[in-house]
Parts: C-alpha cells; structure tokens; sequence
C-alpha cells in the first residue's frame, strides 16, 4: 500500500461511511489475494517484432501481409473504413462492433510498392505497409496522415497475454481529441492517458484523469484531413501524447507522436478518414446509430441525492409550477431504494411511489430511477436470489462468487458479458415501469467496489464469460458498462416495446451510444468543473457519444449564485440539461440563489423550451448520421488552425454557435467566429468571420450566434411548430432541417428541407421536394433584417 493508496483510502472511508469502512478493507485485501493466487508475476518476457515481409496473400479489400515473426490482416471496407489486424487478428469478436463487420470493398485492390514494401488502394484512402511492418495512411493526393511504426510485443516467457505497444506518427500541425471522456481538453495536451474506467472517488475537476469512460478512440485533426483511429482493445493500457512542431531544427517539421501501450488483447485497428462528418458517419456505421431519446429526455431534468421522501419530490415540483419554469424530468437516487438495495422502494418514505409517477405524468413529468449493477449479497433480497438461481453473478478464478463492497453493503456483480444474464436482468426493469419510472440512469458501472486501498474495482482475475469465450476482468472491465447498458436497453425494448428506451450510464465503452448517453460524473463545483463540464460534452461527442451533459452547479459544495448561473445558462444548450448535487451538498433550485438569478434561469429554460423542435431535429439527424448535436467550432472547417484552438465555445448543430461564461466577473468575452456571416440571436447584431469579435455576455445571458441563412424550427407561442429564419448575406442562400417528431415512439419521420434565399427586396424560405419548391406548411418568422424585420 503506497501513499497514494493510502490517501485514496481516506477518502473512500470518508465517502461510504465510517460503517463501510471494515468492510471496504477487508474488500481490498481479498481483492489483494486473489489477484495474487489467480495472477502470477510475469516473471520473464521475450521481445518481438514483425521482422521481415516474407509473402503476401491478396484478398477481397486488401489481403494479408507475412513477415518473419507475425503477419499483418488488411482490408479496406465497401463504407471507407481501414481495418488492419497482427498475428491473425480480424475485426470480429468486438464489442464496439454493431452487428457484422462490413463487406470488404470489391475495388481495392493490394499491390507492390517500391522498396519491397505493399500497398493497399482504395477510393479514399491509401495503405502502405513498409518491409519491416510500418503502416502508413495516406489521403487519395498522397498525402500521410498517420505512420505507425513496426509495433513491439513482449509475451511471457511461461505464457499468457503478451503486452504490446504501438507508436504513431502525424503530421506536426496535427491536433488529438477524444480517448472518451477527459476533464481537460477537448483538445488532448502532450502528456498519458490512461485507459482503464475509473470511478475518482470523489468529485474530479480538470486534470484528473482517468475517469467514468475511456475509450482508444482519437480523432486526428490536421491541415490535409481528418482521421479517426480506434484500436479495438479493451484491456488496460496507456496513450501518450506529443504535439508536433512546425519548422523544428534545421527547417524540418517535427512529427506529432502518439504511443499505445496495452496491456493484452489484440492489435488490431481501425481508421476512418475525411471530413469530420465523413468520419463520425463511417463510426457510427460501425459501432451502431446513437439511440434516440423520447422528445421529453431533451427538456429540463432535476435531479438531487438525497430528495427522502414523496413530499419533498412535491415540494420541488409545485416550487417550478408555482414560479411558471419548466420541468420535465425528476431524477430518484439511491435514497429511493430500501437499503440501497436495486430494484427496490423505501416504502416508508415513497409509500405510494407509482401514484405520485402518475401524477407528475400528468403534468408532463417523467420519473427516472438510478440502477446500480451492485446487488446486496443477502438471502431474502429477490434479486440476490434470483441471480443466484440464475447463476448471474462474477465469479473468482476457483469458481467462487466475487464479493465485494458497494452502498447496500457486502454486494455481489452480475456478469453482463453473458447473454442469458443481460437476459435476467432487462427483465428486471419491470419492476420499475411497474413503479412509474420512465427513464434509468445507470451509475457505478465502471463497475465500482469500494476498498480501502488498490482499485475500486472486482478482482483483475475475476471470470467472466465475454460471450461464451470466457475470460478475466482484464479484458471485461472496460466493457461492464456497456454491457450493463446493452442489458438494460435491450431489456426495455421487450417490455415497453412502443416507447424508445431512455438510459444514460456514467461508465461505458465504444458503442455506449447505441443504448444511451452518459453524463459527467461528479464534476466538482468551481469554475474548473464548469470548464471541465464542457470538455467531456465535446469530447465525447468526437468518440460517437453525442447525448451528455454536466451536474449543473457542480456534484459536490455549494455554487456560487454568478457560478450556478453560468453553468445552468451553459447546460440549456447541451443534449442532457440537469441539476444535481451530492447528499450534503448546497441545493440546487433556481430560486434558492435569489430573484436575479430565478428571472435569468428562467430566461434560460423558456429558451430552452423555444428550441425543444431544433434539439429534436438533431437528435434525428445524429442517429442519421452519427455528427454529435455539440461540435467543435472546427467541425465545417478543421483546416482552420485558429477554430482548431479554440475550447471556449461550440456549434450546435451547424446553425447556432454557443460561447458560454467560463469565469467569473465577466460581461464581455472574445469570440472565435467560422467563415460567414453570424448574427446575435437577441440583438441581432451582425459579425463576419473568420475573426475574433468582442461580444457582450451580461449576466442575463450567453452570447448565442446564428448562421445567417439559417432556418431553425423553434417552439412558437401557441406550443406549435414555427420556422425561424434568419437572412442571409445578400447574393447568398441559407437553410436548414426539420425533422418533426411525434415524441415517444418509432416512427421514421420524414426529414423537411428548407431554403432560405433572396427575392426581390427580401428573403423567402420555401420547403424543397419532388416537385419544387413549395410554400412551408408552418408560421415563418424572418430575422436578421434590423427594423424591416417580417413576420408571415
């Protein structure tokens, strides 16, 4: 036990409680032992390299490539992506995978390069594997993306997984995103990142790292193109970071650098290159659509650890209606449970818990229920003993069930990489549709087991089924959310099939969107976190996890009424928009920070409200095409190296730009604008960019700018839907989607485009289909013209 240990140990009996803690130590030395008994020390390795290209194999998109000591899978797929894998490694078994991989593409073609080297040609890419194993990706003009050199393994000499570690090139103007969710950035800074879902243990702000969700997804930004790079591993392993330099020593550019190192599993990887939006579709091809939220998960949630009770849960409700703000959601933590024991109500203090769902339904209310995978390990408790007969739970390396330590005390972990235990536990969640519940939020699934020192987490030896091939937690740990968030949305399917499921999950891995969203975590309270709460929405967002948000004000302490403002008028622009604090931590309502405060939020979620039809269209449009509802200011544009620097504001789909408050005292703050004209969505003042412009931010509001042209489906004053167009510059034409949503179920609805351009004195919005151009089926209102300003 080192001193870091030792301090984590504090803090984890200090969170738990002095009652835990026994427990949590006796947790960490049994963790301790069966690590030690079912993991042996390495003891001896050998050092591999791919060696020399002996011959190749040519195969429908690529072919393979053999060298001395391994060989190299190549194949390029009918939707753009690069696949390469060692030592025989395909794409297939993955969980990052939604369904079979795609068909290899029937045109590119393996060729000889010069110097005994290979080639793979394809329409949008280049691959060019060297004599010696390196692979280089190059654009169709020849241009190198990345360059990974020969990678290195080193495999025990007694046998066992073999570590290895991949080292990268870029080019030197190069700029990394993503590798999950990381409190600094959204731009990564040189340094190591580590891939291990982590619960911090307590609130974290900028720096801390790892966290709930990591991921070895980077997305590559750079003069000549963009690329995503995903390594499909799920073990253990590190990422570290060097920034190239332009015109280093003597003239040359120094590369940027990026090195993987993991601890197992295969290398093999994959690549997407293009444009942003032609990467993000290409994942989201791969590792499924994001999961459509119901029309009411995109209105306002409140959320609280410690409501205790059905009165108070009124309390809070009848607090909005009587001040006229809207509320859609209340969120019930872990003090709804008995015994903080899943799937079950503390009857004493939520008597008539499916009455008062009922009633809050009927104001437009939706309950949403936390769910822990931890299950108190008690005989007696219905779904100890039905995992129990179901055998469902983690099992140790002698066929022992795994204990552990969570809130309902000594616990045990369903195994959620076996079918029949995801099975078991979807249908569980009857039991909260039964209850009223119309949402789930999934929380201690990195997954967490509190111990006194050494990671909170099951044992590295513990077993599981990993789909039948049977494995240990190395490999499974990254995965546990996922699959517990697979569990659960596949689980809602079956018994609400007429409803989309509404899930988020604070741990999860490649493919989390699939089945839900995620949101921060406990982000500390302090203007790091708020600075922090926007680097994971981004971040995310560049990993194909589009639907985040914060705990507005912080998890932990009490806000500041200037600091709780700003992050609430923040959080009205983001997919997830929730307040939530800790147990003994400051409340949260709006009008708990006085009468200046309650009129500005106000004007925030009256907004919010207003551009409910805009988010809904957005959501439609990213589980079309997988481009998050939240982009970097670089999205249209990464060739500009001035948007691909800037971390402070953000596009909202491709009509809004948000420049939130990120410290305190300020009233105006410098804004980086994209190329085009951009208006002032209150004063409409009008700015050109590219440029940097001063902007007032008082503190009634965030500057919020619009693309001139831009048509927006907003919410009108009689609750239905309206068009807001704003004009374009002169000569110019604009646009803009709708995608009208009936709500809560399937319906594909058919996407609506409409064009805003100059006629006459004037500009016109008309709605494009087969037969032309026709008149919008709703009101239009057109902005951006000063006083001559037109309503139709």
């Amino acid at each position: 036990m080192d001193g870091r240990d030792l301090v984590r140990s504090i803090r984890v009996v200090g969170s738990v409680g002095a009652s835990q803690g026994l427990r949590a130590v006796k947790a960490a030395w049994r963790r301790r032992r069966a690590d030690a008994t079912a993991l042996p020390p390495r003891g001896a390795e050998r050092a591999r390299v791919p060696g020399r290209v002996r011959e190749v194999e040519p195969a429908a998109g690529g072919g393979v490539v053999r060298f001395g000591r391994s060989e190299l899978r190549i194949v390029v797929t009918v939707n753009g992506a690069v696949f390469w894998g060692w030592d025989g490694a395909g794409p297939e078994p993955s969980y990052a995978l939604a369904g079979r991989c795609p068909e290899p593409d029937p045109r590119a073609v393996l060729e000889p390069d010069k110097d005994g080297g290979w080639r793979v040609v394809a329409e949008r890419v280049t691959v060019v594997v060297s004599r010696h194993g390196a692979v280089e990706v190059r654009t169709p003009g020849g241009v190198t993306l990345r360059r990974d050199l020969p990678p290195r393994w080193w495999e025990p000499v007694g046998g066992g997984p073999a570590r290895w570690m991949q080292r990268s090139e870029v080019p030197a103007d190069a700029r990394f995103f993503g590798l999950g969710g990381r409190s600094s950035g959204p731009r990564l800074r040189e340094g190591t990142y580590r891939l291990w879902n982590t619960d911090p243990g307590g609130s974290f702000a900028p720096g801390d790292d790892p966290l709930y969700i990591t991921m070895p997804v980077q997305m590559v930004v750079s003069d000549a193109a963009t690329h995503l790079v995903f390594h499909d591993s799920s073990w253990d392993g590190t990422v570290s970071l060097r920034e190239g330099e332009e015109g280093a020593g003597s003239g040359h550019d120094r590369p940027g650098m990026s090195e993987l190192r993991m601890d197992g599993g295969p290398l093999r990887c994959w690549v997407m290159v293009g444009t942003p939006a032609r990467v993000l579709l290409t994942w989201a091809s791969l590792t499924g659509a994001p999961a459509l939220p119901p029309a009411w998960a995109l209105g306002h949630h409140h959320a609280r650890w410690g409501f205790g009770s059905e009165q108070e849960v009124r309390r809070i409700v009848a607090g909005y209606q009587e001040r006229g703000l809207p509320l859609d959601a209340v969120h019930l933590d872990i003090d709804h449970y008995d015994e903080h024991r899943v799937f079950t109500v503390d009857h004493e203090h939520f008597p008539k818990l499916p009455v008062l769902a009922e009633e809050l339904r009927r104001q437009g209310i939706r309950l949403v229920s936390i769910v822990d995978p931890a299950v108190k390990a008690e005989a007696g408790n219905a779904v100890y003993d039905g995992g129990t007969a179901e055998d469902a739970f983690v099992r140790d390396a002698s066929g022992r069930v795994v204990h552990g330590v969570a809130w309902p005390g000594e616990a045990v972990f369903p195994d959620f990489t076996d079918t029949r235990v995801r099975e078991w536990w979807g249908g569980l969640y009857a039991e909260r549709l039964a209850q009223g519940f119309s949402g789930f939020w999934h929380d201690m699934n990195e997954p967490t087991s509190f111990t006194a020192f050494g990671e909170k987490t099951l044992p590295r030896s513990a077993r599981h089924s990993l789909e039948g091939r049977g494995g240990d937690h190395q490999e499974a740990h990254n995965v546990y959310g996922l699959c517990m968030a697979r569990a659960g949305y596949e689980g809602l399917l079956e018994l609400a099939p007429h409803e989309r499921p509404f899930l988020f999950s604070r741990s999860g891995w490649a493919g989390l969107q699939r089945y839900g969203g995620t949101w921060s975590g406990d982000v500390a309270t302090g203007w790091p976190g708020l600075r922090a709460s926007l680097s994971l929405v981004l971040g995310l967002g560049l990993c194909g996890v589009p639907y985040s948000g914060p705990d507005i004000g912080g998890f932990d302490g009490s806000p500041s009424p200037e600091l709780y403002l700003r992050w609430f008028q923040l959080g009205a622009y983001l997919p997830l928009f929730r307040t939530h604090a800790a147990l003994r931590a400051g409340r949260r309502e709006p009008w708990e920070f006085g009468p200046e405060v309650l009129e500005h939020a106000r004007v925030a979620l009256d907004e919010r409200r207003r551009l409910l039809p805009y988010l809904m269209t957005l959501a439609h449009l990213t589980r079309r095409t997988g481009a998050p509802y939240v982009r970097p200011l670089w999205w249209n544009a990464p060739e500009d190296r001035a948007l691909r620097d800037c971390e402070d504001a953000f596009l909202l789909g491709d009509c809004l730009l948000v420049a939130p408050v990120l410290d305190p005292g300020t009233d105006r703050r410098a804004v980086q604008l994209p190329r085009g004209r951009w208006y002032d969505a209150v004063t409409e003042q009008v700015y050109e960019g590219p440029a940097q412009v001063l902007v007032d931010a008082p503190l009634s509001r965030i500057p919020v700018l619009v693309r001139a042209g831009a048509v927006l489906p907003v919410r009108g004053g009689d609750g239905g839907l309206e068009l807001e167009a704003w004009a374009p510059a002169q000569g110019r034409t604009g646009g803009g989607l709708v995608v009208p949503d009936a709500g809560d179920g399937w319906n594909e609805p058919e996407l609506e485009r409409y064009v805003t351009r100059w006629q006459g004195r004037g500009p016109v919005v008309e709605l494009e289909g087969e037969g032309g151009p026709s008149e919008p089926p709703y009101p239009v209102r057109v902005r951006g013209l000063g006083e001559a300003g037109a309503q139709t």
